[in-house]
């Protein structure tokens, strides 16, 4: 049976009732019930791979490593962090406020917080956002996708055998029952998705001015440079494996690669061979190949492979009754083209070069385009990597690399503009979940004047002198 608007009310309320107890306000609470998430994941490590494999077609290795094993780390930083993050944060008030020179700032829980997750990594997308959530002393409403439906199905039943709902509930249906959580008056919104749903929640979450956190994919793509002194063989292997992981479904993934022209021909040659070498030349035919998650998203492939099947030099094919498509070599391709203006979201990879001496005009059109979630550099000329790294608007990204960087503890993982906003993961992710209040302790006896009416020239010289 299918949530009615009532119902998604029914289970704020319980949610804001039990937030209003102060049980969540515990740490040793919190990290209780972040240790209970940790042993359910994995405790059902098989039934969710299965899932995974059900919805994403995806290998028990694959599975867990990206989203089962990366959630169960991401929980044990909680765990050993949430208790320091949490302590209040003392401050001198500085002299302008004497005597009353201490301030404390508290690390406040918002509430009902309402995390709505994609498909494409269905257990480190939700429940990686409710250990933040639950690390900030919160309850959770998790609505789940419901294209990755034996997934969602296995986390609501897990789920609701090891929490109360009044404390986290997963959420299962479609766009309305997504629309009637947003109706609601939450108290924190955390989507995941695509920038054009993410316009829909913004505007549903100001109706009632609720904090909204982003997590997008790159509107107009993420770029991989490959500059004439990478080492080509290096960069092809891991672009390679990074367009294959998940049948390139990846919201960091790789969107559009630019090679010098200068060794372009010998990079495409490297991946081509990385590619075969990794997956297999007819890569489709794979049982551990990841499928693109409905029949409608392989089509959309399909059509935009057909597009451009002209300059297709490697992949190309796929089976829809398997729904899995080969990852695909498009070359060349002009900058200005569409396929490079817009998030792919799958195994396409078109290829455009560019004279190495010109790679700063490159730079600048990537940077007149909306902002990605990523960018990723090959290249052995650290000092120049270093300025595009510092300079360029991206969320997060690599030198020599690809995706490693959301692994990293202790850093945040984040979009800017249209690729998102706010950041989460670790302590990130922990002040992303609450806000701080700053509090100043008054004192009764030594309190000067000078702040008072009358405001005598006397006093005003004191308060000049006083403030210089």
């Amino acid at each position: 049976m299918g949530y009615l608007r009532e119902d998604i009310h029914n289970l704020v309320e319980k949610q804001r009732s039990f937030f209003n107890t102060g049980i969540t306000l515990d740490v040793k609470y919190r990290i209780e019930q972040l240790k209970k998430l940790k042993k359910m994941l994995k405790d059902n490590q098989d039934k969710i791979i299965e899932a995974l494999h059900t919805d994403l077609g995806r290998s028990p290795m694959e599975s867990y490593l990206v989203d089962i094993g990366d959630t169960i780390m991401e929980i044990d930083e909680y765990i050993k962090g949430v208790k320091k993050w949490n302590k209040p944060e003392k401050h001198f008030s500085g002299l302008a406020c004497f005597p009353s020179i201490r301030t404390h700032v508290y690390k406040i829980p918002y509430g009902v917080t309402l995390i709505i997750s994609p498909f494409n990594f269905p257990v480190m997308l939700s429940i990686g956002v409710v250990a933040a959530s639950i690390a900030g002393g919160n309850t959770a409403l998790i609505k789940c996708s419901s294209k990755s439906a034996a997934t969602t199905s296995v986390l609501k039943e897990l789920v609701s055998k090891t929490f109360n709902e009044e404390y986290l509930t997963v959420i299962d249906g479609g766009h309305d029952v997504a629309d009637f959580c947003l109706e609601e008056r939450v108290d924190k919104i955390f989507y995941t998705g695509s920038p054009k749903v993410a316009k829909h929640v913004m505007e549903l979450a100001s109706k009632n001015l609720t904090p909204v956190a982003l997590e997008l994919g790159g509107e107009t793509g993420n770029w991989c440079i490959v500059r004439k002194d990478a080492n080509l063989k290096d960069a092809a292997r891991k672009i390679a494996f990074f367009k294959i992981l998940n049948s390139g479904q990846i919201c960091i993934n790789i969107n559009q690669v630019a090679v010098a022209s200068e060794v372009a021909d010998e990079f495409i040659k490297e991946l081509k061979l990385a590619i075969t070498k990794q997956i297999g030349e007819k890569a489709y035919l794979n049982e551990e190949y990841p499928k693109m998650i409905t029949e409608r998203a392989w089509q959309t492939i399909v059509d935009e492979a057909t597009q451009y099947k002209d300059r297709i030099i490697f992949g190309g094919e796929g089976d829809k009754a398997t729904c899995k498509y080969s990852p695909t070599i498009i070359y060349p391709v002009d900058i200005n083209e569409p396929i490079v203006q817009y998030e792919i979201f799958g195994p396409l990879l078109p290829v455009v070069k560019f004279d190495d001496d010109k790679v700063n005009d490159l730079l600048d059109v990537i940077a007149s385009r909306e902002h990605g979630l990523a960018l990723y550099i090959f290249t052995k000329n650290k000092k120049w990597a270093k300025k595009v790294m510092r300079t360029q608007q991206y969320g997060g990204g690599c030198v020599n690399e690809v995706c490693l960087h959301i692994m990293v503890k202790g850093v945040p993982f984040n979009g800017v503009g249209h690729s998102g906003m706010g950041a989460y993961h670790g302590k990130w992710g922990f002040n992303e979940f609450t806000h701080p209040s700053t509090v100043l302790y008054g004192k009764t006896k030594m309190n000067l004047s000078l702040r008072e009416h009358p405001y005598t020239n006397k006093k005003k010289k004191m308060m000049s002198k006083f403030l210089k």
